[in-house]
């Protein structure tokens, strides 16, 4: 019996996600930003008054936290966990393919799947290049579960990532996340964050339309030498064609 009470929060937590509306609220969190309650309603498609019960429930539930700055209410996820939950979540799910209504749409989707932020670090398909990436080239090893090996930690070094700081802080180093548009792993935790950070200070990324991340081309051309990959795999594809079935 004690393995049912066990399990009961655990319910709770799947419970507060199992509603399409809190769900469109957490996804769109995973920009890392902080949102106002009325942003959230109009990003879900309900009225203020209904986001603001499916808010409440989800900072007492832990998942969002909330700051107050006079009339206006600030929410974001509760931190880098409940975006790899969210993330891992969405990697489970069917990938039904959804028409594009239009070649923005298609376009950001498209850019959507090739980078974007996933909280605070890379994901999509550049995210998952570069995991697999530094682990072909001896910098992450799964040996004894994921760690960065002192090839990994002078790599990041040299980039200008500050090492120390990642050492001394109690987030786990590097962790994998399931991206949900590759369906395979990309890099997450503090160095995850950091190189995340690093490249837009070099202007190898810039920001795109919402989450997506766009890759420049003296950032294609450097993550190209540092990584050890060729140039044209860092080419992001383009849209596909209206009503062609693929988002």
């Amino acid at each position: 019996m004690s393995g049912v009470t066990e399990g009961r929060p655990m319910a709770e937590l799947a419970a507060l996600l199992a509603d399409g509306t809190r769900a469109d609220i957490c996804v769109a969190l995973l920009d890392g930003r902080a949102w106002t309650a009325g942003e959230l309603a109009r990003r879900a498609g309900v009225a203020p008054s209904t986001a603001s019960d499916h808010l409440t429930r989800l900072v007492r539930g832990g998942l969002l936290v909330e700051e107050r700055q006079g009339r206006h209410r600030y929410l974001r996820l509760a931190g880098p966990s409940v975006a790899q939950l969210i993330e891992a979540l969405a990697g489970h799910t069917p990938a039904a393919p959804r028409p594009a209504t239009s070649l923005r749409a298609a376009t950001t989707a498209t850019a959507m799947a090739y980078a974007r932020t996933c909280y605070d670090h890379l994901a999509g398909r550049l995210g998952v290049l570069m995991y697999d990436a530094l682990l072909a080239g001896g910098r992450l090893d799964r040996a004894s579960g994921l760690t960065l090996t002192p090839d990994g930690w002078a790599w990041a070094a040299g980039l200008g990532v500050p090492v120390d700081v990642l050492r001394a802080a109690r987030r786990p180093v590097v962790r994998d996340c399931l991206d949900w548009t590759e369906r395979r792993p990309h890099l997450a935790g503090g160095l995850g964050a950091a190189l995340c950070r690093r490249f837009a200070e070099l202007g190898w990324t810039t920001p795109g339309a919402g989450r997506a991340v766009r890759l420049t081309s003296v950032g294609r051309t450097a993550l190209a030498e540092t990584l050890d990959v060729s140039d044209e795999s860092l080419v992001p594809a383009g849209p596909p064609p209206q009503g062609s079935g693929r988002a």
